[in-house]
């Protein structure tokens, strides 16, 4: 998949709630593309699974592991996944298998299975394939998965940056001959 001139590739994370792990990385991920300075064409959102927290901001300890690393959170809030993120989006990344196996449930076809994805599947040096939740951990707890998120998150930017860049305009030579 590539991102046309007009369109930007769009990606959704997807966790339980949409208050800890899927707003880490939808905001890690648009921080890492507008370094890349291409924020213009990706488009990068998250949702949870459930309603628990819709128009919620995310949990204050989201907020604060996002501050301690440099990252502002306060704009996001709480939205429930719905079918039309698989039109929306050419990438839907799950958080845990949990999440995984849901959004299996809910794909209507083959091109919906064939957009959701792991988050850690795209760090070999995870360990796991699970994002851990840290709603009922501490502090630590949400600073230790934000790291894991910036590392997969890394590696995920890093995968689909070949196909968003814009590809260098071809044409004819102006070296002398």
């Amino acid at each position: 998949m590539t991102a046309s001139a007009q369109e930007p590739f769009r990606v959704v994370f997807v966790c339980t709630g949409n208050i800890c792990r899927s707003p880490m990385a939808d905001i890690v991920f648009r921080q890492l593309a507008r370094e890349a300075g291409l924020g213009d064409r990706v488009g990068s959102s998250s949702a949870g699974t459930a309603d628990f927290h819709v128009g919620e901001p995310a949990d204050h300890r989201t907020l604060a592991a996002l501050q301690r690393r440099g990252y502002d959170g306060r704009r996001h809030r709480g939205r429930q996944f719905s079918h039309d993120d698989f039109v929306r989006n050419d990438l839907v990344v799950a958080l845990d298998r949990s999440h995984e196996r849901i959004l299996h449930g809910w794909a209507r076809s083959e091109a919906d299975t064939g957009k959701i994805a792991l988050l850690l599947s795209f760090d070999r040096s995870a360990g796991t394939l699970d994002v851990p939740d840290p709603y009922y951990a501490g502090p630590g707890m949400f600073d230790e998965v934000l790291g894991m998120i910036e590392a997969a998150g890394r590696s995920l930017f890093h995968q689909l940056e070949p196909a968003i860049r814009p590809s260098a305009p071809t044409g004819p030579s102006t070296t002398p001959q």
